[in-house]
């Protein structure tokens, strides 16, 4: 089993950890031969929100090599603050906030290598990075993430949650934006409706016995998640189904925290389409860069709140 790769790209790598982070203090990475999948999905966490992301490797890796006997793929798991901590202390660049950026080592990486390593009896991941000090001498820093490598069998059990067939696409406005209306919607209730129609309108609302809040936008892009399926089966026969009203408003409560924890992944998103399923949950797809020519896309499912 063996397994190097440059990072290239570390901003946006220490940027999707930093987005999952939040949300769960392990986490599972797939490695394969052509994408790297990031997936959240414990039991425990709370709310029941998970994370599945695919991110193609040439968006962040560069000499990258992978050998294994299951199909050139390895799978581990490992904690997330500790790989936050190791991109983060490779530059400067990696952080986004002043106040990380203060704690930083007093160098940039130029190059920055993982790989695959067993330290006493112990496999890491080893993060060896190479630069030059703000005094100009050459130096070389290795951090080592403890990892736990998944046996195949227990890869297999891994299964995306089964959703039905969403309701309605929209695009959301930006998500720095919707934090701060949530934030401030936080206090008064730890529900939140999300609500949406065909038609581009996009509606967050709370309502308790004292208090009664909505915002809504208007003029909201409705993409098609299946454009590409259905052009793939236009030639099928396929018996006409009626459209639904675009008027019609589809709508999930969710957990207000668990939103927020979604919300944390606004440090990586340019796009990011929100899928709601009737009653049943919330998808939200966060994509890395722009749809048409993404580097990946983080997929959150967040499960309806049941009233009683």
């Amino acid at each position: 089993m063996r397994f190097r790769a440059t990072v290239e790209n570390v901003a946006i790598f220490c940027r999707i950890i930093q987005a999952v982070e939040k949300l769960q203090r392990k986490c599972i990475i797939k490695f394969t031969e052509n994408e790297m999948h990031i997936i959240c999905n414990d039991d425990a966490n709370e709310g029941g929100i998970q994370v599945w992301s695919v991110v193609k490797v040439d968006s962040i890796f560069t000499n990258y090599r992978i050998q294994s006997n299951a199909n050139n793929q390895i799978t581990v798991a490992l904690s997330t603050e500790a790989l936050l901590s190791s991109l983060r202390s490779s530059s400067t660049s990696a952080s986004s906030t002043a106040a990380a950026s203060s704690i930083l080592p007093a160098y940039d990486a130029d190059e920055l290598v993982m790989k695959l390593a067993k330290k006493n009896d112990q496999a890491v991941l080893s993060f060896e990075m190479f630069g030059v000090s703000r005094s100009g001498r050459k130096v070389r820093v290795t951090h080592d993430v403890r990892i736990e490598v998944m046996r195949p069998a227990e890869v297999e059990k891994l299964r995306e949650p089964l959703c039905p067939e969403p309701d309605v696409h929209i695009l959301l406005p930006p998500l720095q934006k919707l934090r701060t209306i949530v934030e401030r919607l936080r206090p008064l209730s730890d529900v939140l409706a999300l609500r949406a129609n065909n038609s581009g309108k996009l509606q967050m609302a709370i309502s308790t016995d004292s208090v009664k809040v909505e915002t809504q936008w208007i003029g909201c892009a409705n993409p098609s998640l299946r454009q590409a399926q259905v052009e793939e089966e236009e030639n099928a026969e396929v018996e006409p189904t009626e459209k639904p009203d675009p008027e019609t408003v589809f709508s999930v409560l969710v957990s207000v925290r668990s939103f927020l924890k979604f919300l944390n992944s606004h440090v990586v998103s340019t796009t990011t389409i929100a899928c709601i399923c009737q009653k049943h949950c919330a998808i939200l797809y966060v994509y890395i860069g722009e749809v048409a020519d993404a580097g990946g896309v983080l997929t959150f499912y967040i499960p309806s709140v049941i009233e009683d």
